[in-house]
């Protein structure tokens, strides 16, 4: 008869695709790890791992048992849940994925959840919003704060959050002017620190210049938003911001901050969430305490 252990261990597997790794997380020896997956193969009679010097893989018949034991694990889940919740408790581990520019709305989001369900403990990961889609595949994410455009209506609740407007952050020296509003073709003759390209508020921000037909002079790019405040903070150029990042975190001392336009960009941020029945308690959760939270933006 299987187990759930066993099934915890092949999900591992299949989620970090490396035998020390997955042991590791599971809290056994690689070895007694690698048993106990040879023992699963030997019960269900059948080939789960692709055989070499190295991981390789699963086979046809392993990634269909995955998808079946993460299915598995996660009504265990939400069972346990749901009975958790049932004497009002909702409480239990969540996983949220968000895009770097949202790491603001998640900061105020974990804050919100928190002061509701103190029970609830919110992991907080910053990935990108392709790995926000695979990992809510995958059973790896409880949730994601992305683009609008990144999510998937068919199996997948969404909630619309607020428009992601963009905000120049320029050294006062460098700044076209103190206040008021910067154009796209202005912001296009600095010296511009931007996140990496394959991120999407870049590809987003290289449509903007693609479409203006200019090309940013960049003097760094960076994976963390943060990095990039610190560019304009120390002087060394100019970034492109979300309004909400700074709204929230205030205007480093020395810089300027306009909002961009003509035009002006808009771009939807989204709570994403597996469609699942039923719905676990917490995720329910963090879904009323996000549109609550972003009522009126």
């Amino acid at each position: 008869m299987l187990e759930l252990r066993d099934l915890k261990f092949l999900s591992a597997l299949a989620r970090h695709r490396h035998f020390a790794r997955a042991a590791e997380e599971c809290g056994v020896s690689q070895p007694a790890f690698s048993m106990r997956i040879r023992k699963l193969e030997e019960r269900l009679d059948t080939s789960i791992v692709k055989r070499g010097n190295r991981y390789q893989g699963l086979t046809e018949e392993g990634e269909a048992i995955v998808r079946h034991a993460r299915d598995i694990l996660e009504e265990v889940r939400s069972l346990e849940e749901i009975i958790r919740a049932s004497k009002s408790e909702i409480s239990g581990p969540l996983r949220l994925g968000t895009v770097p520019t949202a790491v603001a709305a998640a900061a105020r989001l974990a804050s919100d959840l928190h002061s509701h369900h103190p029970r609830v403990r919110l992991r907080v990961e910053t990935v990108t919003s392709q790995a926000i889609r695979q990992r809510l595949d995958d059973g790896t994410l409880d949730a994601g704060l992305t683009y609008g455009d990144a999510a998937r209506g068919e199996t997948q609740h969404i909630d619309r959050l607020y428009d992601e407007r963009y905000v120049l952050l320029a050294p006062e020296a460098m700044a076209p002017r103190k206040s008021g509003v910067v154009t796209w073709e202005e912001v296009a003759d600095l010296p511009l620190c931007l996140l990496e390209p394959d991120m999407q508020n870049r590809r987003i921000i290289d449509r903007m210049f693609w479409e203006i037909d200019r090309k940013p002079d960049l003097v760094a790019e960076t994976t963390e938003l943060g990095s990039a405040l610190l560019t304009a903070a120390h002087g060394l150029g100019a970034t492109i911001l979300p309004e909400v990042l700074i709204a929230d975190l205030g205007l480093p001392a020395g810089t300027v901050s306009l909002p961009v336009v003509e035009p002006v960009l808009e771009n939807p941020m989204v709570l994403v969430t597996p469609t699942r029945n039923p719905t676990l308690p917490a995720v329910e959760a963090l879904r009323r305490c996000a549109v609550a939270a972003f009522d009126n933006r």
